[in-house]
């Protein structure tokens, strides 16, 4: 048999190579149709917007991309990210995303109320939907810790571990990623720990170095000019401590109003006393910034010696402490030098 010309067999091969070549390109487009996108798809629009453009970073990972809103806000974006958590900010709002490649998300938020109207849809959204709702719920929360802390211990369990139930509750959602819920049980495990480690403190201070109490002291600690000095050595005189390091930021975000305090007070029966807790390897650090910030009152260097800050249960700084006369305690936890409280106590001590 002959068609066009070619005989029958050789037509019955050239259909077989055919199919083959079909059966190829089909498992092709199947393995290309398979294979996770190595991006993120990321698009949205933010109403009554606080600035032209969007920024996604990790600063851990040295990750930031700008992305431009268009005049009605909206916005759309490729990002090449390693999986994982970013910030999100708007000119003056923020939010924590969590992105992977392959994740299709958009987003839409009114920034008038940024915290309340943000939500993410499509693949990949419910990671960054929870860390919304976690961001209130941490809002609200925060509202009252300072209080929870104050209250006796079955009543501080109970609210923590109603927050925290709430917390886990929510982590039940199937469609979260496993990485991401084994790393939020971490933190917020990690967040009851540490609020839990707060609570004891207070409760020690409160109950342990209450008002009154004979103060733990600190013995023969050198200034810089390697002169001994103990909290014995200031009997007669109001003792006002704090527990300080130069690597702190919170810490030398008050010294400033530390030295118009020793300013104020030059004239007064009270003596200021800084402690620095660095290690011995950054004692030229200390004694430099003492030179270079002018710092007043009395320096001293604890050389690694944690005896004074166990005995005060001391588990982050700066701490202030104050002393009356005799020796003994007025406060185990002394309102900071920036609180106008701490001007309060002193008057009302006739300082």
């Amino acid at each position: 048999m002959i068609i066009n010309n070619f005989p029958y067999f050789y037509f019955n091969l050239i259909l077989y190579k055919m199919k083959n070549v079909i059966y190829v390109f089909l498992a092709a487009l199947v393995l290309t149709s398979c294979k996770k996108n190595d991006f993120v798809n990321f698009s949205g629009k933010i109403t009554n917007q606080n600035s032209d453009s969007i920024v996604v970073a990790n600063g851990q990972k040295g990750y930031q991309r700008v992305i431009k809103l268009d005049e009605n806000g909206a916005f759309k974006d490729t990002l090449k990210v390693d999986d994982g958590f970013f910030s999100l900010f708007d000119g003056k709002e923020y939010a924590t995303v969590y992105f992977r490649n392959g994740d299709e998300i958009t987003m839409n938020v009114d920034a008038k109320d940024f915290n309340n109207s943000i939500i993410f849809a499509g693949k990949g959204a419910a990671e960054s939907n929870f860390m919304v709702k976690t961001t209130l719920n941490q809002l609200e929360f925060n509202k009252g810790v300072l209080a929870m802390l104050e209250l006796p211990k079955a009543d501080f369990d109970e609210k923590l571990n109603s927050y925290v139930s709430g917390f886990t509750s929510r982590l039940e959602n199937k469609v979260l990623d496993t990485a991401f819920v084994s790393l939020q049980k971490n933190n917020i495990e990690g967040l009851k720990a540490q609020l839990t480690n707060m609570h004891d403190e207070k409760m020690y201070i409160k109950n342990e170095l209450a008002k009154g109490k004979v103060a733990p002291k600190f013995v023969d600690y050198e200034n810089p000019k390697r002169e001994t000095f103990s909290l014995d050595d200031l009997k007669g005189k109001y003792v006002y401590i704090d527990v300080w390091a130069t690597w702190c930021p919170p810490c030398l975000a008050e010294i400033p109003s530390l030295q118009k305090l020793e300013k104020d007070y030059h004239d007064k029966n009270i003596q200021f006393v800084s402690i620095s807790v660095d290690k011995r390897d950054d004692y030229f650090t200390w004694t430099d910034m003492i030179e270079e910030k002018n710092l007043g009152g009395l320096q001293l260097y604890a050389n690694e010696d944690k005896t004074f800050s166990e005995a005060y249960r001391i588990s982050s700084i700066p701490r202030f402490i104050l002393v009356d006369p005799e020796g003994n305690l007025v406060s185990a936890d002394a309102p900071r030098p920036s609180d106008p409280k701490l001007v309060e106590l002193f008057s009302s001590l006739g300082i």
